[in-house]
């Protein structure tokens, strides 16, 4: 009888509750505007010639790395940050070998490490979601070969600095270091420019989040150019769609469409944390498009707060996150609803307490 491998049948399952999202979705830190309309307008324009044709990735990435600062082969565009995480794991992990995660974190470093047949070592966060940085590389071996680490951190909007990461790669030459930027926009701050200086250092980026395309499924990887040539070797050559091909250049010129997002986001994550503040809930500082906060009982709050037309995301199975629950942060028209409903919905569920520590 067909049976799938080992690691396949011990696999933890990812489901996210995606079902009857009606709403003001807060709860997939997607952007809650929508893409530009110059995508929209591209879309528009597609004929049937092109979407009969094999995509084609290379010129696109040329377009790409010419944008971000880095060699066109140094950058490959993926089906999402998922696959880049995949691709990594395939190229560089073996059954037996090692890999690190700061927990609480992404699920898909998880998943995707096992199913290459590793074990996977949770070290946890320190007090407020510190990053471990000492205890990750006290757990650094011989077998350590892969080491991914999201920054800013979902799903806490917590980073890890620089040095620490400069510190990690220098510490596991041997392991491939994979520093998940979905989040750059809203925090500024990259570890790309230190790819030349850490071969094993890689650097993954998405346009689902600020770009508002997480539906056509985009995003990149960027290495040491030895390095990615062993990922494309993984990688199929039509891994990332026609659409979202054509597509991308349009979102990547409508720079003010983003900038002015971003900035409305990070006005309205300041009004979400004061807010907090002023009510006595727990929330962490965020430097992402969310803000993690304590609730009390986290069902009742996401129940509330569906009610009232917001959808929010329970984290409580999440690593040291009892009762937590993320909230995704949108424009100032959003926040607006956002911050009516939470007032109402606190003083319902009677968590108004006075100031709070952060």
């Amino acid at each position: 009888m067909l049976s799938p491998r080992e690691a396949v049948r011990t696999l933890p399952s990812y489901h996210p509750p995606l079902a009857g999202r009606d709403g003001l979705r807060l709860d997939f830190n997607e952007n809650t505007l929508g893409c530009s309309p110059r995508v929209l307008e591209c879309l528009g324009q597609l004929g049937p010639e092109q979407l009969a044709k094999y995509p084609e990735r290379e010129p696109v990435e040329a377009l790409v790395a010419e944008k971000v600062g880095v060699a066109a082969p140094e950058l490959l565009l993926t089906n999402g940050v998922d696959e880049a995480i995949h691709l990594l794991c395939e190229t560089y992990l073996e059954p037996g070998n090692e890999a690190l995660i700061a927990v609480p974190t992404y699920s898909m470093y998880r998943i995707y490490a096992m199913a290459a047949g590793a074990q996977v070592i949770g070290v946890s966060s320190g007090r407020e979601f510190c990053f471990p940085t000492d205890d990750l590389c006290s757990r650094i071996t011989t077998r350590t070969r892969l080491i991914a680490i999201a920054n800013p951190n979902n799903p806490t909007g917590t980073v890890a600095l620089p040095e620490d990461l400069r510190r990690i790669a220098r510490s596991a030459p041997s392991a491939a270091v994979l520093v998940d930027e979905a989040y750059f926009e809203f925090y500024g701050l990259s570890m790309m420019g230190m790819r030349h200086e850490f071969p094993n250092l890689f650097v993954a980026r998405t346009f689902s989040k600020a770009y508002g395309l997480a539906g056509l499924r985009i995003g990149m990887l960027i290495g040491d150019e030895q390095q990615m040539r062993a990922v494309r070797r993984v990688s199929s050559p039509y891994n990332v769609n026609a659409v979202a091909l054509a597509c991308l250049p349009f979102a990547l010129n409508d720079s003010g469409y983003i900038q002015k997002y971003v900035s409305e986001v990070c006005e309205s994550r300041t009004r979400l944390e004061e807010a907090l503040t002023c009510s006595g809930i727990q929330f962490w500082h965020s430097e992402a498009n969310f803000v993690l906060a304590r609730v009390g009982t986290a069902s009742s709050f996401v129940e509330c707060m569906r009610r009232r037309g917001i959808l929010v995301r329970d984290r409580s199975g999440d690593h040291a996150c009892e009762e937590c629950v993320r909230i995704t942060l949108g424009p100032r028209a959003h926040a607006d609803r956002l911050l009516a409903a939470l007032q109402e919905t606190l003083q319902e569920l009677d968590l108004v307490k006075g100031a709070s520590r952060r």
